[in-house]
């Protein structure tokens, strides 16, 4: 596999790209790719058949496939002995969310509002905290106080939560800083600025001037599949802070121009390369059981 086709092994490598490798993200990018928002499944040996272009093998699709069924990002459909996955519809809304933050530019317009929420829970329900915590983060709040977390904008945080059964220990609401406070402040409080733009210079430096060597073995369905894992998890990541309080250079909005010229770039001859790479199935009404 290509020296392009997989992280870095520098050590400041950002998590989230360490992510954007694994199987599950690379195959939800590939069904999206191909039957997100239409009546389609896509055969077992068509996904093992491309993410082995990542060396990652047969076993590793198989249970990664069976992982996400359970969690319900896919169903099953079988066809006499054979085996196909479609997008459920928790699915596709996981892939709905992922296309918004990637098509939202870092410079949206802000009302000058946050959204802040505490929250308590019990010291024997940990992984409860940890799955709030890390559920916050990846929607784009910091960590103000101990136990309070803020977020620019107004954000559903029903909707946001509402699969972790923790209401009664959330309190969640919307405000504006008043002198002595300001925005600056909030922002330097609760965010890690220079993390957050590591994240998108590390993305610059990996796709603006890639080493031809680098890309020479890798076929254009695999780079954007990776282009785009690596994004979304960029993407979901940045709390979209209202620029008129970050850095003169902030390199958010570069890397978001990058990315989309790309991905036109490399869409057209990555959607003929899908098509003679993958075998699909109409799921629709009156297809065939």
């Amino acid at each position: 596999m290509s020296r392009a086709l997989r992280p870095s092994d520098e050590p400041e490598d950002p998590a989230e790209l360490a992510r954007a490798h694994r199987p599950q993200f690379l195959a939800l990018m590939l069904l999206g790719f191909t039957v997100y928002q239409r009546p389609l499944a896509m055969a077992t040996g068509s996904v093992i058949g491309v993410l082995a272009d990542f060396d990652i093998s047969s076993h590793a699709v198989r249970a990664t496939l069976n992982r996400m069924t359970d969690r319900g990002l896919l169903t099953r459909v079988k066809r006499s002995r054979e085996v196909f996955y479609a997008l459920t519809a928790h699915g596709s809304a996981v892939l709905a969310d992922g296309h918004a933050a990637a098509h939202e530019p870092p410079d949206r317009e802000w009302d000058g509002s946050w959204t802040v929420l505490g929250f308590t829970v019990p010291e024997d329900q940990r992984a409860v905290r940890h799955q709030l915590r890390s559920r916050l983060t990846w929607r784009g709040f910091g960590l103000l106080r101990n136990g309070m977390w803020i977020a620019p904008g107004q954000v559903d945080v029903e909707e946001l939560l509402s699969d972790l059964r923790i209401d009664p220990a959330i309190r969640a609401f919307t405000a504006t800083p008043v002198p002595p406070t300001d925005n600056a402040q909030l922002i330097s409080d609760a965010f890690d600025l220079e993390a957050i733009a590591s994240r998108y210079r590390t993305f610059i430096a990996r796709w603006e001037k890639p080493d031809p060597a680098d890309v020479a073995g890798a076929s254009t369905l695999t780079r954007i599949l990776l282009l785009q894992s690596e994004w979304a998890q960029i993407a979901r990541a940045d709390p979209r802070l209202p620029v008129s309080h970050l850095p003169p250079d902030w390199p958010a909005t570069s890397a978001f121009r990058l990315y989309h010229k790309l991905h036109d770039d490399l869409e057209p001859q990555a959607r003929q390369e899908c098509a003679s790479r993958t075998r699909l199935i109409d799921t629709g009404p009156g297809s065939v059981g």
